[in-house]
């Protein structure tokens, strides 16, 4: 992570820019905070296309998507989008900030110690994040007056994407190549 110094905060629409958390091929992520009235401040998880990609369609389509699919699930072991927008052209999701690291950090830190995660402690990352992808495929969304389930697959499960909260909460995040069911994510006529 790069932290910014107090001097070289930015600003990004409405969100102020802290640090810098990480790039990818298509996006950078920050972590960001929003500043309200009466003292209100919240700390989020900015996903914003690389700049120089801002205005290939096919990307802004995959974050759009990322944003609607992963929009539809509230649930404690995935990480909830907030907000999706454009800035100066730039898209961005604003999701929850989990305040720890990923599961590939921890294991590349464990693997350079010698060391691999204790039985009990990979038993419970897989139970809590099987309940957040059985959330996913399960839930359903109202269409024409009746359920219709998502049956949302993540299609990248995989050690980056799934976050070690401090607190012990086990969150996935990047739903950027999830498939969901064509019918329930139809926009209902009426």
């Amino acid at each position: 992570m790069t932290v910014l110094a107090q001097s070289d905060i930015q600003t990004f629409g409405k969100y102020q820019i802290l640090e810098l958390i990480a790039t990818g091929g298509m996006a950078e992520i920050y972590k960001a905070r929003l500043e309200g009235i009466g003292g209100f401040q919240r700390t989020f998880a900015i996903k914003r296309i690389l700049p120089h990609l801002s205005s290939n369609a096919e990307y802004v389509a995959m974050l759009v998507d990322e944003a609607k699919v992963a929009g539809l699930l509230s649930h404690a072991n995935i990480v909830q989008i907030l907000d999706l927008g454009q800035v100066e052209g730039v898209w961005y999701i604003a999701m929850e900030f989990v305040d720890g690291r990923d599961l590939g950090n921890v294991l590349r830190r464990a693997r350079d110690k010698g060391l691999c995660l204790p039985v009990p402690h990979t038993v419970f990352l897989a139970i809590e994040l099987l309940k957040g992808l059985e959330y996913a495929h399960q839930r359903q969304v109202m269409r024409g007056g009746r359920p219709v389930p998502l049956s949302i697959i993540h299609r990248d499960i995989s050690p980056p994407n799934v976050l070690l909260s401090f607190q012990g909460e086990v969150k996935l995040t990047d739903f950027g190549i999830a498939r969901a069911s064509h019918k329930a994510l139809e926009t209902q006529q009426g």
